[in-house]
């Protein structure tokens, strides 16, 4: 059974560095258990004067200055880098924080980006097709002195790979997954698995499914390649209306609770409503976490 953790989905948009740091270290001050970051260049609400720096060089900057609190992106995009440099940056990250990682991959959504920046943007189906080899060549890499891998999308030959991460055997992996391939994806490669409701600008937008179908989906795949569904962490976000009281996020994480979800990030409210945060973290945290009912 996991044990309930809580975290700050932060982002970078429209924040500079300083900005940022007093951010995420208001997160590990406020005993949250984990912090993110998004994998954007541009602010992908369509503001695109607003800055938006790099995801993570940030997180490489962010593990240096603080000392307990889980660092990830949420999630990084397959498609803007190739696996293994992507892993040679997360590792990096994880020993500048001392094993405090969680590596959150998808396959790519938000096409005007890619489109901005000359990143090739497939179909979704090829999209998902060089998540599932990305996976393999992430996983093989920590685990293995060197790696040969011949896939349809990537190729590593007799490959290398120091340092391994501080985590072993393996990073911990979080697989976004909304649809029915990417969710027989999570069940076979995740160690934690993320979703949330549909939401317009974002990659949920479209998805008929209800949060309860997915879990049934995935719960499904799960037993299909002979794994218990239970070895799963699952975490879903919303923003930051639901942390203005006590009441609101109560009954938000009480009614994700009954669906199974061990992971609940919220956004930010507004600085009027920041003492709701702080009342919030004091106060609620610790006693979900031990279980006891609020």
């Amino acid at each position: 059974m996991h044990s309930p953790r809580f975290g700050l989905f932060l982002g970078q948009v429209g924040h500079d560095w300083p900005s940022l740091l007093d951010r995420f270290q208001m997160a590990e001050e406020l005993g949250y258990d984990h912090a993110w970051l998004v994998d954007h260049f541009v602010d992908t609400d369509g503001d695109l004067s607003k800055p938006c720096m790099e995801a993570w060089t940030l997180l490489a900057g962010i593990a240096a200055r603080t000392s307990r609190i889980r660092l990830s992106v949420l999630v990084s995009s397959n498609t803007y880098r190739h696996p293994a440099l992507l892993l040679k940056e997360a590792v990096t990250v994880d020993h500048i924080s001392g094993g405090r990682l969680i590596l959150g991959i998808g396959s790519g959504w938000h096409e005007p980006e890619h489109r901005m920046y000359g990143f090739p943007f497939p179909p979704a189906a090829e999209r998902v097709g060089r998540l599932e080899e990305a996976v393999q060549v992430l996983d093989a890499l920590q685990r293995q002195e060197r790696t040969t891998f011949h896939g349809r999308y990537y190729e590593l030959e007799d490959a290398p790979f120091e340092p391994k991460p501080l985590q072993l055997p393996r990073i911990p992996l979080l697989i976004a997954a909304h649809r029915p391939r990417m969710l027989r994806l999570a069940a076979r490669y995740a160690d934690m698995w993320d979703t949330f409701p549909p939401i317009a600008g974002a990659a949920t937008e479209g998805t008929e499914d209800t949060l309860e179908a997915r879990i049934q989906a995935l719960e499904g795949y799960c037993r299909e390649v002979g794994r218990n569904p239970g070895e799963l962490r699952r975490s879903t976000w919303t923003g930051g209306d639901v942390v203005r009281s006590e009441e609101a996020f109560l009954g938000w994480v009480n009614n994700l609770r009954s669906l199974g979800f061990t992971d609940f990030i919220t956004g930010l409210p507004g600085p009027s409503h920041m003492e709701s945060v702080r009342h919030i973290a004091a106060e609620l945290l610790p006693e979900l976490r031990a279980g006891r009912s609020v």
